[in-house]
């Protein structure tokens, strides 16, 4: 069975704890062939509280590193659990995979404006909607153009990560919804009161990349008494996943090479800065917190990196 180093790590495989990459992969084998019943408390952690004996496993050599690592990596692109039965008996018509194949995915130079439309908002009646697309990847990325755009102003731009949890659902748990509200309304006294103009990247990366399924899985364990941080790396995943470079290619597309950004995260303005884009200033972005998500912003600034204003 394929598994990350931090699955394996939480499954207490001694070898693996000093890993020092946690989301390598991992083959594991037990003393039979897994079946699927026993490999599923192995992938979901959200299983093992009412399975809490696993193993014996050994850690086996992997001949094939490239490629198991891609194989995970698409897993998270997939949104699904990085955990595979390896040559599993009865299992179909195997498929050939390359670890090139990743390439496609990662390649935010596939992405292309396909279409615009005028789009008035609540915010700001004046409003541009852009739409985006990869020949690649099936997700359809949107900047919102708030204002007037023009050349010699650098726009006030915020990465919004999707969160239909808190974005169209209201939850309490983060604060994705109120701050997607606030940056857009900031855009619109930005054009204004300044006769400026502001740019609404809202990226298809639910859950910062580990998509809508495992955000949800991340948060049945947080109910455990895990942190974002500590969910995450049990379910075997990155905690933060999102692809910059393709926020960077938009900007790109839409020509603004320069930027103001929203935003208390220092990692996007590197992220940002590494894949071309000149980060101007960084515009503190923060809203008070509620009883159900004073942990999660605890987490974000004292294990991310977050800044506080």
């Amino acid at each position: 069975m394929l598994i990350s180093a931090a699955r394996a790590a939480t499954l207490r495989l001694a070898n693996q704890r000093e890993a020092a990459a946690p989301h390598a992969p991992v083959l594991i084998a037990g003393a039979a062939d897994f079946t699927l019943a026993e490999a599923l408390p192995i992938a979901d952690p959200a299983l093992d509280l009412g399975h809490p004996f696993k193993g014996p496993f050994k850690a086996l050599p992997l001949e094939w590193a490239d490629e198991a690592a891609a194989v995970l990596d698409l897993a998270r692109i997939a949104g699904i659990l990085p955990a595979f039965l390896v040559d599993p008996a009865e299992a179909g018509e195997p498929v050939p995979f390359a670890a090139a194949d990743l390439a496609a995915y990662a390649e935010a130079g596939a992405l292309r404006i396909i279409t615009r439309a005028r789009l008035p908002i609540a915010a700001s009646e004046e409003a541009e909607i852009v739409a985006f697309r990869s020949s690649a990847d099936l997700r359809e990325h949107v900047a919102l153009i708030i204002g007037q755009q023009r050349g010699d102003r650098a726009p006030l731009v915020r990465l919004h990560s999707e969160c239909l949890t808190g974005d169209i659902l209201g939850s309490l748990k983060c604060d994705c919804g109120p701050q997607l509200d606030a940056a857009l309304h900031a855009m619109a006294h930005e054009a204004r009161a300044n006769g400026g103009w502001g740019v609404l990247l809202y990226l298809r990366q639910e859950g910062r990349g580990i998509g809508l399924i495992n955000k949800l899985r991340a948060y049945r364990l947080q109910d455990q008494g895990f942190d974002t941080l500590e969910a995450n790396q049990r379910l075997g995943l990155p905690d933060e996943a999102r692809d910059f470079p393709v926020a960077a290619r938009m900007l790109q597309l839409l020509g603004a090479g320069e930027i103001r950004l929203l935003t208390n995260n220092p990692a996007k303005v590197a992220a940002l800065a590494a894949a071309g884009i000149r980060v101007a200033e960084r515009v503190p972005h923060q809203l008070p917190e509620n009883p159900h998500n004073a942990r999660y912003l605890a987490t974000k600034r004292d294990r991310s990196g977050h800044l506080l204003l």
